[in-house]
């Protein structure tokens, strides 16, 4: 998966030790703290491993440019050092991409599959390098407030200070190297030509108001192109996970129960 050596990611495991195995890949910019609000729903049943990409929170930060195909070549490698032979996986953003390349380039590993506020490619990349240059001018930490915009509505915003505040916090920790990194392999994503060799059973749930990955054209690019697609909208910007946690988390254990 990819010409470069995979590197060992960082993750944490919570749930029961016999429980399904579960990985939850993040988005760009954020670490796999963001997923807390899935905790105590989840490790109920399932064991919950929970994973930094490279570059991002406690993962090694390779030279960059990365690749997609690479980032899953580090999952799984991780599922292989867990000798974990089929998992559930859940991602949001770039992990959802991460995601799409496992169920479509190695079927055999994934079960269920959830996709959330993710792409199979953009028509224009221009954004990504707009991005791109800005961070390789001024750092993760000139982005951050306007990245953040994208994560959550104005009203949650709103009331949810202490969230936003650790959302541009995230932002802001992600190496410079490794933010850049993941930057480029978005940009340079295009998965719409293998949607349909994934057939793992998928569930897609999207932000009715996610400006970073909205339903025209990314939501509906992949109900389209996977078979069988539930999909599924939450009233939600682009970290829906966070912002309607409990729809979520009830979407999330129903398909995979």
């Amino acid at each position: 998966m990819g010409e470069h050596t995979a590197v060992a990611l960082h993750h944490v495991i919570d749930g029961p030790a016999d429980g399904p195995p579960l990985v939850l890949l993040g988005s760009l910019g954020s670490a796999l703290d963001m997923w807390e609000p899935q905790l105590p729903a989840l490790t109920e049943q399932w064991r919950v491993i929970r994973v930094d990409h490279r570059g991002h929170g406690g993962s090694p930060v390779p030279p960059g440019p990365y690749t997609v195909a690479e980032l899953a070549g580090d999952v799984l490698a991780l599922l292989d050092r867990l000798e974990l032979d089929r998992v559930d996986f859940a991602g949001l953003s770039l992990g959802g991409m991460v995601g799409m390349y496992l169920a479509s380039e190695a079927p055999e590993r994934i079960d269920r599959l959830t996709l959330m506020a993710t792409s199979a490619g953009w028509p224009d990349p221009t954004p990504w390098q707009t991005r791109i240059e800005a961070v390789s001018t001024g750092g993760t930490e000139a982005i951050a407030p306007a990245v953040v915009k994208n994560w959550f509505t104005p009203d949650f915003a709103a009331t949810h200070p202490d969230r936003v505040a650790w959302a541009e916090d995230s932002v802001r920790k992600t190496p410079d190297l490794g933010y850049l990194g993941c930057c480029q392999a978005i940009r340079d994503w295009d998965h719409t030509n293998r949607l349909g060799a994934i057939t793992a059973p998928t569930l897609a749930i999207w932000g009715t108001a996610d400006p970073a990955t909205p339903e025209e054209p990314h939501g509906a690019t992949i109900a389209a192109g996977i078979p069988g697609t539930r999909f599924e909208r939450v009233d939600a910007a682009h970290l829906l996970n966070i912002e309607r946690a409990d729809e979520v988390n009830t979407l999330l254990t129903a398909h995979m129960s």
